[in-house]
């Protein structure tokens, strides 16, 4: 007897079929039993519909659209067709569409808090966030549980800056629905806005727990990770995201920054590559590029990825500084002073045009320097709550904090290691926050010795560190770095210290709110000046500048011959590193070889791009290009000893000689020096002033000319000039380093009295100097 006939399922049930299978992810037997439906019936407004959301899931909005239309145009009271189509125009980017949708869904049904809530995430990204918090209010009150709409209004919270409010909603999102891995992602985006990237990282381990393969999760964890000085675990974190987005640019940028900091240089410009080849325009891995190559003295590379950041994006920060700044270190001047009077109009106008380190080799303007800083400071993020200041004991020593990434063989280190030692342990406690290399250097191991404390937190984030800095009970925190390559001054954002100040490593103001003071002396910063720095002035009564009482100078002296310079010359140098030559000053010194006869140009070499260009200018000027003699870097007393064979330093303007000017005057090398306004070009003068030889000090560049031009032609001053240089020495100010360590004390007590500085000018006085 043959089998019964099979019986059709009948449409309802063939759609009843389809939901189970696509609810069970089997997206394409469903597909095909929805296709079976429309088949059967074009125009089942239910079987559209779904397909369309199948559609959305899938990524292929423009085909939900399609099918989505259809239904409405079969029902036009399809609250469901109209909200689904919301989110297949969300998904095509057309938010005005989406909203428009998303408002008829709800036109037709009030109480539809899904519609509301995605209503809400439009809203939120068209910027509407007040819209975006009341559509969400609406939904929640429709139905108190729903986590989604507490999730929505969390972002909507944290984009208008209500940061509790946030945090409030998002932990109701995670409590009603512990498995939402938006919420989750959400909050770890937050705490990282926060500083809090430990409890970010928490948060986006659990993101990733519930949907492994979200990319942005794994590079925002990433980037929590970096923060955190977590730097090899950053890494693995970014290639999990460019696993799940191979084309995932941020990613690649964000792995070559981390390997940067690993001081991995190629593999970082590799990363830096992979993005560039993704999107050639992404003007921020041309930055990132061009700061590794200037790093590895690959100038003419380097200038090339900031030209390319210009082209793509001529509004990006720092970027024509960072032109100006490679072509200054390659001493490549063509086409550079309409560079630099772009520069000071942007600076100016409060543009983030350059940073302020590379603008005091653009003037010497300190009102200028300081608006510069004051646009730098604003544009750094920084924590929004200082640590509460009046639940601290005081001790019975006062306890200094120095701060710095030069903690070994260093020129700060050899200015200052004498002090450090000098200091007097009845009084103060003193300890070393090293966030620089541990090098073991023979100098590092002295530092190590010479304070009461030696912290190496290089791998501690800046909260971390300055929690420890809090937990010390830190009187005075000194940073010795300000805006200087490797810096970390966000470390002390959140006032861990009972007052803060700035001493030595950056010669000019940092327009931090805070900073408390700056250590200075009355010929670095005139009274007249102290309203162009955002610090209180601490006039110290010597040079600002300690220096060792004692030095270690190669005995042998190394003969003309062998450093490439004529016997009978007159033997002008410079030892700056060369950013510093400027063509003003370069144009006089062309025109001194071109008056003096017999003589030569001594100079610090720095890259082959260098000595090219600057014997191009020589050459120009009409001197032979044999008359300009480069001198490769050697140890430091090996360093010291050739300057015996030099007549006269020239200094540079306006960033003048600051370690390079002791060093000159220790080994009693006469150095001539023009001042102007800012702190960076007085630098050398406060030294010459402070070592009795005023008379070297010129106030403009005709002088400085016409002096340098006198000198050379009277041997004899000059020779008394070494002599008195050198007769003066152990008896000089300048290198009395336990006077220096005594006048920075009276400086901290002063410090500590008047406590940190309210910013206000109208409610104290800017200046102080101590005896």
């Amino acid at each position: 007897m043959p089998p019964p006939p099979t019986m059709a399922p009948s449409l309802p049930q063939l759609l009843s079929l389809a939901v189970s299978r696509h609810q069970a992810g089997q997206t394409g037997v469903a597909e095909s039993l929805y296709q079976q439906c429309l088949a059967r019936d074009p125009s089942n407004v239910s079987a559209l519909n779904l397909l369309g959301v199948l559609k959305i899931q899938a990524g292929q909005p423009a085909q939900a659209l399609d099918l989505l239309q259809k239904a409405i145009e079969l029902q036009p009271n399809y609250a469901e067709a109209f909200n689904n189509l919301g989110l297949a125009q969300k998904n095509l980017h057309s938010h005005p569409e989406a909203e428009a949708a998303y408002r008829t869904a709800i036109r037709i049904k009030p109480n539809y808090p899904e519609a509301l809530n995605n209503l809400a995430t439009v809203l939120r990204e068209r910027g509407d966030l007040a819209g975006a918090i009341s559509a969400c209010g609406q939904a929640i009150a429709l139905r108190p549980a729903f986590a989604q709409a507490y999730n929505t209004r969390g972002t909507a919270y944290h984009a208008s800056n209500q940061l509790n409010l946030a945090i409030s909603d998002l932990d109701k999102a995670i409590e009603l629905a512990p498995n939402l891995a938006t919420a989750h992602f959400n909050r770890g985006v937050l705490m990282s806005d926060l500083f809090r990237h430990e409890e970010a990282l928490r948060s986006y381990d659990l993101s990733l727990s519930l949907y492994a393969e979200n990319a942005m999760a794994w590079n925002n964890r990433g980037f929590s990770l970096d923060c955190l000085q977590r730097h090899s675990e950053a890494i693995q974190s970014f290639d999990q995201a460019i696993r799940f987005n191979p084309r995932f640019i941020q990613a690649f940028l964000n792995k070559g920054n981390s390997l940067h900091e690993l001081k991995n240089s190629n593999a970082a410009l590799s990363a830096f590559e992979h993005a560039i080849q993704i999107e050639p325009t992404y003007a921020d891995a041309w930055m990132a590029k061009g700061q590794v190559l200037t790093e590895l003295k690959q100038f003419g590379l380097a200038k090339t990825a900031f030209e390319m950041v210009c082209r793509y994006d001529p509004s990006h920060k720092y970027a024509t500084g960072a032109v100006v700044g490679t072509m200054l270190r390659m001493c490549q001047w063509e086409g550079i002073e309409q560079k630099i009077a772009s520069i000071h109009q942007d600076v100016e106008d409060g543009n983030l045009a350059i940073l302020p380190f590379e603008y005091l080799a653009l003037t010497d303007a300190s009102e200028k320097q300081l608006r510069c800083s004051q646009s730098h400071a604003a544009d750094q993020a920084i924590p929004g709550e200082n640590f509460p200041a009046d639940v601290r004991t005081n001790g019975s020593k006062i306890k200094l904090a120095y701060l710095s990434a030069d903690f070994h063989d260093h020129a700060t280190a050899h200015l200052m290691v004498e002090v450090f030692e000098k200091h007097d342990r009845s009084q103060f406690e003193v300890s070393a926050w090293s966030y620089g290399p541990a090098t073991g250097d023979p100098m590092q191991r002295r530092l190590k010795e010479a304070f009461d404390q030696f912290y190496e937190v290089n791998h501690l984030s800046d909260s971390a560190v300055a929690n420890l800095l809090y937990q010390a009970n830190i009187d005075i925190a000194i940073d010795l770095k300000g805006h200087t390559h490797g810096s970390r001054t966000p470390i002390l954002a959140a006032r861990p210290a009972r007052v803060q100040a700035q001493y030595l490593g950056y010669p000019g103001t940092l327009g931090l709110d805070y900073i408390d003071f700056i250590l200075a002396d009355d010929y670095v910063i005139p009274k007249d000046h102290d309203a162009n720095y955002s610090e209180r002035v601490i006039r110290l009564p010597n040079s600002y500048q300690p220096n060792c009482q004692t030095r270690d100078v190669s005995s042998i002296t190394p003969n003309r011959q062998r450093m490439g310079l004529p016997d009978q010359a007159f033997v002008f140098c410079c030892f700056n590193n060369n950013y510093k030559i400027t063509p003003h000053v370069f144009a006089i010194w062309m025109r001194l070889l071109n008056a003096i006869e017999n003589s030569v140009l001594w100079l610090l070499k720095d890259s082959a791009a260098v000595e090219q260009n600057l014997r191009r200018e020589a050459e120009r000027a009409g001197i032979a290009v044999n008359r300009i003699i480069f001198a490769d870097r050697v140890a430091l007393p090996d360093h010291l000893a050739r300057h015996r064979l030099a007549d006269l330093f020239l200094d540079t303007f306006p960033v003048n000689a600051h370690t390079t000017a002791s060093d000159a005057l220790w080994m009693g090398l006469p150095l001539l020096t023009c001042s102007g306004d800012g702190f960076a070009s007085r630098v050398a003068g406060s030294l010459l002033k402070t070592a009795g030889i005023p008379d070297l000090i010129t106030t403009n560049l005709s002088d400085y000319e016409s002096r340098a031009h006198e000198l050379a032609q009277n041997r004899k001053e000059l020779d008394q000039l070494r002599e008195k240089f050198i007769s003066n020495r152990n008896s000089c100010a300048l290198f009395d380093s336990a006077s220096s360590a005594r006048s920075l004390e009276c400086a901290f007590i002063e410090m500590l009295k008047i406590g940190p500085i309210n910013k206000s000018p109208s409610t104290m006085e800017k200046s102080l100097n101590t005896a």
